[in-house]
Parts: C-alpha cells; sequence; structure tokens
C-alpha cells in the first residue's frame, strides 16, 4: 500500500517536471517586463534632472542671495547691541527690550488695524466691481484699464495728490465741505488727527485711543484705492475660467443672483481669493511706502502711523540701532510666517480646486 505522503511527493514530483518550462517561462518574461518598467521610470524620473538643476540654479541663486542670506544675517544681527567695533554680542536682550516697549506693540496695533482695514473691503469691493465689469460687453477693456491705473501709479505721487486733497486748510475735500456749510473750525484735520475715528463718530463716547485714528483710516482708504485695481484684475480671470455651463444650469433651476454666488461663483473662485487674501495679508503687514509717502515720517500724528515696517526704518536709521531693528525685523518675519500658516490651516481646506 502506497503511503499518503509518498503519493503527494510524486504527484507535485510530476507536475514540476510537467509545468516547470512554462511556468519558468512566464516567471522569466514577469522580470523582464519589471525590468523594462523599472529603467523606463528611471530615465523619466532622472533624465530631466541635469537639465531642471541648470535652469533652476540662477532663481534659487536669486532667492538665495536676496532672501535667505539676508535673512540669516537679520538673524545674527539681531543678537548683537550697539554700532560698529562697538558691537558687542547681547543675546536675547533686543527681543526682551522689543516685547517690553511700548511703541512695539503700538505698532503692531497699528498694524493689525491697517490689515483688517485694508483686506476685507479691499476683497469685497474688488469681487463687486469685477463681477460688474465680466457682464458687461462693450468698454470692459476700458474700465478695466481705469481701475488697473492706480496700482500702476507711483505711490509717491499718487500720495502727494493725496496730501494736497486732504489739506486741512487748503485742501479741496475741506474746501467742499466748507461750500456745504460746515465751518472752517469743525473741518476734519484728516492726515494730522491723532485721535479714534470712532471716537469722532460716536461723538466723544467711545475713548480717542479705541480702534484706528483718522490719519491712519485716510492711509487705509488710499491703499484700498491704489491696491483694488491688482484684485479686481486677478478676479476677472479667475470669473472667465468658470464654465458659463454651471450659471446657466442654476438660472434655469430658479437660482437667483446670490444663490448662484454662494453656491457657484465663489467657490469656483476660491482659489482665487485664497490667492489674493495671502498676497494681500503679506503686503499690507510689509506695507511702508503708503505710510510714508501720506505722513512725511510714517509716524503720523503721535505715532497713531507708525506700523511695524516704520518702526524698524525708524530704529534701523533714525537711531542707528541696528541689532534692535534686526530683532524688530524677524518678529515680523515670524508674525507673517504665522498668520501665513494659520490661514493655510483654516482656510486651505475650504477651498475647491475642481
Amino acid at each position: 500500500m502506497i503511503e499518503p505522503t509518498a503519493l503527494i511527493l510524486g504527484a507535485a514530483i510530476l507536475l514540476a517536471v510537467v509545468f516547470w518550462r512554462p511556468l519558468s517561462n512566464a516567471i522569466d518574461r514577469f522580470l523582464e517586463k519589471m525590468d523594462t518598467l523599472l529603467a523606463r521610470w528611471r530615465s523619466h524620473r532622472f533624465k530631466d534632472t541635469p537639465t531642471a538643476i541648470v535652469l533652476l540654479l540662477p532663481a534659487m541663486g536669486v532667492i538665495a542671495l536676496f532672501g535667505f542670506l539676508p535673512l540669516l544675517l537679520s538673524l545674527y544681527l539681531s543678537l548683537f547691541g550697539g554700532m560698529g567695533i562697538n558691537m558687542r554680542f547681547v543675546g536675547l536682550d533686543n527681543y526682551r527690550e522689543a516685547l517690553d516697549h511700548p511703541a512695539f506693540w503700538n505698532s503692531l496695533a497699528v498694524t493689525v488695524y491697517f490689515a483688517l482695514g485694508t483686506i476685507p473691503i479691499t476683497l469685497v469691493l474688488s469681487y463687486l466691481i469685477a463681477s460688474f465689469l465680466f457682464r458687461i460687453g462693450r468698454g470692459r477693456g476700458f474700465f478695466r484699464t481705469v481701475y488697473f491705473l492706480p496700482h500702476v501709479t507711483s505711490v509717491v505721487a499718487a500720495a502727494t495728490v493725496w496730501r494736497v486733497l486732504l489739506h486741512p486748510q487748503i485742501g479741496p475735500i475741506n474746501n467742499l465741505l466748507g461750500a456745504l456749510g460746515l465751518p472752517p473750525s469743525e473741518w476734519p484735520r484728516w492726515l494730522l488727527e491723532p485721535r479714534g475715528v470712532l471716537h469722532l463718530i460716536s461723538g466723544g463716547w467711545i475713548p480717542e485711543g479705541v480702534g484706528p485714528s483718522l490719519a491712519l483710516c485716510c492711509v487705509i482708504l488710499f491703499e484700498i484705492w491704489h491696491g483694488s485695481g491688482f484684485m479686481i484684475v486677478i478676479l476677472l480671470a479667475g470669473l472667465a475660467a468658470i464654465p458659463p455651463e454651471l450659471e446657466e444650469a442654476a438660472t434655469i433651476d430658479g437660482a437667483g443672483w446670490l444663490q448662484r454666488t454662494r453656491h457657484i461663483t465663489i467657490p469656483m473662485l476660491s482659489p482665487t481669493l485664497f490667492f489674493l487674501l495671502i498676497v494681500s495679508s503679506i503686503k499690507s503687514f510689509q506695507a511702508f511706502n503708503s505710510f510714508y509717502a501720506l505722513t512725511g515720517t510714517g509716524r503720523g500724528p503721535y505715532n497713531t502711523t507708525m506700523n511695524m515696517t516704520v518702526y524698524i526704518f525708524a530704529s534701523l536709521y533714525e537711531r542707528q540701532r541696528i541689532g534692535y531693528g534686526a530683532a524688530l525685523a524677524t518678529l515680523l518675519a515670524v508674525a507673517i510666517i504665522a498668520l501665513t500658516v494659520v490661514q493655510w490651516r483654516f482656510l486651505g481646506r475650504k477651498v475647491h480646486y475642481e
């Protein structure tokens, strides 16, 4: 009687003898195909690497020279105090002094007021204007050029005109108010007014130091006028990329303008809006030209328009405190990075890219 184990072993040997060559050929073909696929992947993956490196080197060199190296130098200088050969290592004393100085917190508050005053209003106003221009047929290019002109106009030239318009004695705006019956004693001082705009609107019920000053509101208004052209052009491009079939279908289904805007236009335009939000936030924290050109020194009355960049400029070039100014610049960079990360974390997930 044949043992079951021997029977199974014999059957296995017989099957191996019969099917060994076809199985071996199949394994060989599989391995050859895998080698071919890997070779193609390697060639496509790395064949353009030398060209990519050569093309990226100029841009990487410029970024390293004018981006990373100044940042590293700023970090290094922020650890020193004094001037020239008298500079000495002070560690984190500059940062400690900045965080304890009331001027730092005042400049930070001015920067936040400026960002909160410019970004939402400019975005909403630019979207409304872009929506209007997108729906008109004739004259769209003309109006687009008109709205974009302030953005390409020199900040210094435009600010000079605004300073004349807002002059408290001879400015056309106050003269117009006088022609309407407002006595000169009640004319607004505009760029020279340190009191808060909420204090002025409430008739004195709200303290003077609460909220942005009237001078800062003038700077905010100038920035809205000067920066809206860029947003309008970008939003027009974003609106043109939305398939018209979506709005047509929603209109056929009975959706009104508000419903189409909320459920179709805004979601489809969210990548553009998110881009403008990031860019305008960084720009508002780095704003300098508008403040300095409108007020002459950037500080305004009682430092009510001295934002972070003006404070850094004053520390570096007026007080000649290199280490302290570098520490302020580092803190500003950290604040911008933190704000950008928060926006990406909480708003980036709501962006629809399809």
